[in-house]
């Protein structure tokens, strides 16, 4: 089984009696309410997919992560794990005091302070190559405190799955893949519906493993994306009747994207890899939006790091389409044929036919998927 990222895999969850203890103490805390996002990462660093991080960054690693992707050890990272927080709090908190962190009232875990910082000004064009606010990252970044508090955490309660039946840690995720024996696994990340293009990277990449983690995440979207709810049922739909159930695991992914596009590639890798996967499919315009981003530079992205630094196999994809004329998918490196061959709609063009109730072309997207993507528009 491949290594976790740092060689260990992170373990943040309190045991029954230390949970006890620091709820028992948390009432005297300072307290932070956690957005949906913040609570992501919180999970995620609890059960060990963000390895090796422990909590959230100190100015160290979040200033070695701005500058050259890497954390301040020098592994490779390239996406910042911060928690913002008031600043009034923050200057009244030194190193060690603990904060009480809590969504919706309900306490998560405690964070014992570590560094109090001041957000970095490159931020923005460093992570998302852009200072845009019509990109939704940037737009978020500043709209939140720039006063961030870094330092571990302990979780004495983990947020409930949304989809339990596809809920699995990277411990769990790992167990399964050795259960079924596989040794090489891919992994593909989606925040949106599996089309006929997806479906044959995933195919093309069950031809060079012995699994598939079709592993879609469910935090945090644009208020414009399929809702989770909707793609899981898509997925189910998909998998059970066009992919071999021995070799695929479907399981749900609790982050938020960030847009962030090259950076995000390197950073979804790096999770899959601390879930037990040796490769990782990347396609067309990986984490991007509304044209920030080059169609392949998340691919390129990779060559900035040694393959034994990154420890996971790239898959790297061009744009997959329908070919009449071949009778099959393919792309430009196996297709010679003209547009007129090829069969594809735009973003636009496709919401605009499910949301009339009409079916895209089967060989865009498979029926079943277009029927529950229709139902969900008209309800």
């Amino acid at each position: 089984m491949i290594a976790p990222h740092g060689g260990t895999l992170i373990h943040r969850v309190a045991d029954a009696g230390r949970a006890a203890e620091l709820r028992a103490h948390a009432d005297v805390m300072p307290r932070i309410e956690l957005s949906a996002r913040e609570l992501g990462d919180l999970e995620l660093i609890a059960v060990g997919a963000l390895s090796p991080l422990d909590g959230f960054m100190c100015r160290a690693d979040y200033e070695r992560v701005l500058a050259d992707g890497r954390l301040a050890d020098g592994l490779p990272w390239t996406i910042p794990v911060t928690l913002p927080a008031p600043a009034a709090m923050a200057s009244a908190l030194g190193r060690g005091a603990e904060i009480a962190l809590a969504h919706h009232g309900t306490l998560h875990a405690v964070l014992a302070v570590g560094e109090i910082f001041r957000r970095d000004a490159r931020e923005a064009v460093a992570v998302y190559g852009t200072d845009d606010e019509r990109h939704p990252g940037v737009a978020r970044l500043k709209a939140q405190s720039d006063t961030y508090v870094g330092g571990t955490v302990e979780v004495v309660e983990l947020p409930r799955p949304r989809f339990a039946a596809h809920h699995h840690t990277p411990a769990e995720t790992r167990a399964i893949f050795d259960e079924h024996g596989w040794r090489r696994i891919a992994a593909f990340q989606t925040r949106n519906p599996i089309h006929r293009a997806h479906e044959y990277l995933t195919k093309v990449a069950l031809e060079l493993t012995d699994g598939l983690l079709i592993h879609p995440l469910v935090g945090d979207t644009k208020r414009d994306d399929v809702p989770a709810d909707v793609r899981v049922r898509s997925y189910e739909a998909l998998i059970a009747a066009y992919y071999p159930p021995d070799r695929v695991l479907l399981a749900t992914l609790p982050a938020a994207m960030r847009y962030a596009g090259p950076r995000e590639a390197i950073f979804h890798a790096l999770i899959r890899k601390n879930y037990g996967c040796t490769h990782f499919i990347v396609g067309r315009d990986h984490a991007g939006v509304g044209g920030f981003y080059g169609a392949y530079d998340a691919q390129r992205a990779f060559d900035g790091y040694a393959p034994e630094e990154l420890g996971i196999v790239p898959l790297a994809f061009d744009h997959a389409f329908y070919c009449r004329a071949c009778a099959a998918m393919a792309t430009d490196k196996s297709c010679p044929h003209d547009d007129g061959a090829r069969v594809s709609l735009s973003g636009t063009h496709l919401r605009e036919m499910l949301a009339a109730g009409q079916e895209p072309p089967p060989e865009v997207v498979r029926p079943e998927v277009a029927r529950i993507l229709i139902g969900a528009m008209k309800d």
